[in-house]
């Protein structure tokens, strides 16, 4: 079905059906409804019972699985079916209890685990979760590793252990702590440099596990002055989750009023970090990943990945510093096996997420707000004036739900030859690539949505590219 909003003047396809979706970021759904509709309890033990015999063929000496979980309020009854799935398969389990995606990634490792499952629907709202999967080096699983996954739950080719073999349920709740302890001591965190600044940081954790963390480690880096908005763990999200400007309005009133000289807002697994100016005006999320690299690159010089629907910002400073800048498909693990294999120093997603291999492969926002305090305290400036060194482009994100009936290839091709004569990538979607900006039409991994994503130098001009692509789909 098309809807149309008289408003904007958009087309919206609807989807009537809310299905699972099972994807290279993991297996998402809303809680509840018949088994494939959405993530039943029968889902959960499907994949997680799939996961754990995937882990078992691929190491035959496998023996736990960590486990961490945002805090939504489906958290705890996810947690316990995926705990007790785990043990019925014969592998311990290591609860973490509430904890971020880096942190549970970096348990993994820390812990010598040999994979583990974070429950959390990252951004979405809160009637949705997920299982996200990772192997034994924390890392996500790559696109064959998910799909030999799925193969197996849609099959059932798995077998639970007799009772003499079930696993064991082991809690292990120091891993913020740890995780506070590997941010504060990364070699380009200067927490005198950020102590001597005298911030006043507000910080909004969306009422999960950020709202436990992340002023701790504010308090770990120096900072004595901190705002807390919405940093009760209730899982009860007091605004829609994903950090992105229209969601931002009440830390934003705040800054606006001069209460503070920077704003941090994560996503309630806390990989996401989008940034506040002293003004109450959005750093916006893609400058995340610009200053931290700018940072990096001033200390140390590399190269740097983002994916497809990234910032040009990044590959400007990227060149600025004599430096190589490389592209990635749209996923987190599609950056990270770019950036292994040019050898990147620093790398993420335009989303506001930033991998520094210093620490480990995946997305982080604690590294995010240590490096970029860091920054500002030697800067000398606020927010906004650093903001003006970088760049200055306009991303615009615009999205069309899915219908069963739509055949997302086929628009794709069909935007494809239309622009034959540009620029086109087409590893993840379609890409086009202009003088002045570039348009990227994907479907997404993680909602059942086509998102359109277009920049330039102002967000008119890059509005335009959007609604030329609407025009060809239309």
């Amino acid at each position: 079905m098309i809807y149309i909003d008289a408003k904007n003047s958009e087309h919206f396809l609807l989807s009537e059906n809310m299905s699972l979706i099972k994807s290279i970021s993991g297996i998402r759904g809303t809680i509840g409804g018949k088994t494939g509709e959405g993530l039943s309890g029968t889902d959960i033990v499907r994949f997680t019972a799939a996961y754990a015999e995937f882990i078992k063929r691929n190491n035959k000496t496998a023996k736990k699985i960590v486990v961490g979980r945002d805090a939504r309020i489906s958290g705890k009854m996810v947690e316990n079916l995926v705990a007790g799935t785990l043990m019925s398969m014969g592998l311990d389990v290591i609860k973490l209890g509430l904890s971020s995606t880096p942190t549970t990634e970096l348990a993994v490792t820390g812990l010598e685990a040999d994979g583990g499952i974070i429950i959390t629907a990252s951004h979405n709202p809160r009637q949705w979760n997920a299982l996200k999967l990772l192997n034994s080096k924390g890392e996500f699983l790559s696109d064959r590793e998910g799909k030999e996954v799925i193969k197996i739950a849609e099959l059932e080719d798995y077998s639970f252990v007799d009772v003499d073999f079930l696993g064991r349920e082991i809690k292990d709740e120091t891993w913020n702590y740890r995780h506070i302890e590997l941010v504060k001591n990364l070699s380009l965190v200067d927490c005198e440099a950020i102590k001597n600044a005298h911030f006043k940081v507000a910080v909004d954790a969306v009422n999960s596990v950020g709202g436990i963390i992340i002023p701790e480690l504010l308090k770990s880096l120096g900072v004595e002055d901190i705002v807390e908005l919405n940093c009760e763990a209730t899982g009860r999200f007091a605004h829609n989750p994903e950090p992105i400007p229209e969601n931002l309005s009440q830390i934003s009133e705040l800054l606006k009023d001069g209460k503070a000289d920077v704003g941090f807002v994560v996503d309630p697994d806390v990989d996401r970090l989008a940034i506040v100016m002293e003004n109450g005006e959005m750093f916006v999320e893609e400058y995340t990943l610009v200053a931290v690299a700018d940072y990096i690159l001033s200390q140390t010089p590399g190269s740097t990945v983002s994916n497809l629907s990234s910032s040009r910002a990044l590959r400007d400073v990227t060149t600025k510093h004599g430096c190589s800048y490389s592209t990635a498909a749209v996923g987190e693990v599609n950056v990270v096996e770019k950036m292994k294999e040019t050898n990147a120093i620093i790398g993420g997603e335009g989303n506001g997420g930033v991998i520094y291999p210093e620490l480990h492969y995946g997305r982080d926002a604690l590294v995010g707000v240590a490096l970029f305090l860091t920054l500002l305290a030697k800067s000398g400036k606020t927010v906004s004036e650093l903001k003006k060194d970088y760049p200055q482009y306009t991303i615009v994100k615009n999205k069309i739900s899915l219908t069963p009936d739509i055949d997302v290839d086929s628009l794709i091709n069909e935007v494809k030859n239309y622009f034959k004569e540009e620029q086109i990538t087409d590893i993840d979607g379609v890409k086009i690539d202009f003088k002045n900006g570039w348009v990227h039409l994907r479907k997404s991994n993680t909602e059942p949505i086509i998102r359109i994503y277009s920049e330039a130098s102002t967000p008119e001009e890059a509005q335009k590219l959007a609604e030329t692509i609407k025009k060809i789909i239309s």
